[in-house]
């Protein structure tokens, strides 16, 4: 049976579920984090061990329709330069808590729009972040980078201070859909920029793009996919467009009847997919690919596949740090979210204070059934020695829980002895899966669409 069959089957086809690049889903954030306990989190981390950051530059130039990340529009630097020294500030504060010797493992720039940073900007931002936390050994440092918004001298900035990766969100390189979702980024602009990217040496390139957006079809998503491929990225996250103009209110400029429908959606998703397998690259998880030299197929064939709210990693540090408003860190403890609001954040910062305003301190099953989670979305199976052994759970236990996926999906799960697993044909239904192992109420949650 075909994957639209089975989903039409199971009455799946408008199914909405999460995303589950954590577990619990920030929906189930509450208060019960506080600053002092983002504190003492921070001042628990191993003296010499490695650790990730992440940065949030929430300034844009354009709002991109499509778009529901925490962004706002500036025309001048002078709010974009303010902010640089709040994130600064933070990072001050940080630095005083950190054990000695914490090196990094990744550092990521994201957004927003990370290059709209000017060159004397990112390189003191950079000086600041390394004279805290200095890049270990094989350090990663990538950076989103939009190609209206960037030019020599910011590439020349980026790559002086380090950064081996860069990312490129492409979306679509059809007029008229870019023209429908406020983007518009010729397919000449973003190959002189892969170009330019690749001229200062930066060995690593990523790009984005989407399926489901308006009026996109399969010849159009399949000739936007092959000029990707001319570009020859080192890996590519293929995601699906979340419409959902009730929470991101640009969206409503798009109109609901311009969107493909779920069956629609799958088609366009398998149609890229096809191409991207065809071309050589290595399918990971349920929506990255990957040269099969690239860490993170690497990775994938090594079992090593990780999950945090950049989507799939390599990363193997316990703990991803947040810098900047609306970041999210992940300890071993738990989840700590700054504030949102960038006047929130700044007047917290320059008190001399982090910003942490909700969050989740791991408890019960948590470990347990996050790590279920992140095993389906990376490796579609779920080892029962690994459970058992790692995380104290009882053979009782795991039956209860992998006959609970079994009633709802049967034949779509296999459960032997070593554990449960999807075979081929179920892989898109992953998402769908992995919330039968969600031990929280996510009826008031408004996510996205599961296909």
């Amino acid at each position: 049976m075909d994957t639209e069959s089975q989903l039409t089957r199971l009455g799946l086809f408008d199914a909405r579920v999460p995303r589950y690049t954590s577990y619990p889903t920030a929906p189930q954030f509450g208060s019960a984090v506080t600053p002092d306990l983002f504190t003492r989190w921070i001042e628990e981390i191993p003296a010499g061990t490695a650790i990730s950051l992440y940065l949030h530059v929430p300034f844009c130039r354009r709002l991109c329709w499509f778009c529901a990340c925490r962004t706002q529009g500036t025309s001048t630097d002078a709010p974009v330069r303010a902010y640089v020294e709040t994130l600064k500030a933070e990072i001050a504060l940080l630095k005083a808590r950190l054990a000695p010797g914490i090196m990094l493992s990744r550092l990521h720039w994201g957004g927003g729009t990370p290059t709209l940073l000017q060159p004397d900007m990112i390189r003191d931002l950079a000086d600041t972040i390394f004279d805290a936390v200095p890049l270990g050994p094989d350090a990663e440092f990538s950076v989103e980078i939009d190609p209206d918004e960037v030019d020599g001298p910011r590439l020349d900035a980026l790559a002086a201070c380090g950064m081996n990766r860069a990312s490129i969100g492409v979306q679509d390189f059809d007029p008229d859909i870019q023209r429908s979702i406020g983007r518009i980024q010729s397919y000449e602009l973003t190959r002189q920029v892969a170009d330019m990217i690749r001229a200062r040496g930066v060995r690593s390139l990523n790009a984005d793009i989407l399926y489901g957006l308006p009026h996109q079809t399969q010849a159009r998503i399949a000739d936007s996919v092959q000029k990707l491929l001319s570009l020859a990225p080192d890996r590519v996250a293929l995601y699906g467009y979340a419409h959902v103009p009730w929470m991101s209110r640009r969206q409503q400029m798009i109109p609901s009847d311009t969107i493909p429908t779920p069956q629609e959606r799958l088609r366009l998703s398998e149609t890229a997919a096809r191409l991207f397998e065809w071309d050589g690259y290595q399918a990971i998880g349920i929506d990255h690919f990957a040269r099969p030299d690239d860490g993170l197929a690497v990775a994938a064939r090594q079992g090593r596949l990780r999950r945090n709210f950049q989507g799939y990693t390599d990363d193997t540090a316990e703990v991803l740090i947040g810098l900047g408003a609306s970041s999210i860190s992940r300890f071993p403890q738990g989840y700590a979210q700054n504030v949102s609001g960038t006047s929130d954040y700044t007047k917290a910062v320059r008190a001399g204070r982090f910003t942490t305003h909700r969050g989740h301190a791991f408890a019960g099953e948590d470990l347990l059934r996050g790590r279920i989670i992140e095993a389906l979305m990376c490796d579609f199976r779920v080892s029962r020695a690994e459970l058992m052994a790692q995380y104290g759970a009882s053979a009782a236990l795991l039956d209860a829980l992998f006959a609970k996926a079994k009633v709802q999906f049967g034949e779509m799960v296999s459960i032997d002895s070593e554990g449960l697993s999807l075979p081929m044909q179920a892989r898109p239904l992953t998402r769908m899966v992995a919330r039968a192992f969600d031990g929280y109420d996510a009826s008031k949650a408004q996510h996205s669409a599961a296909v």
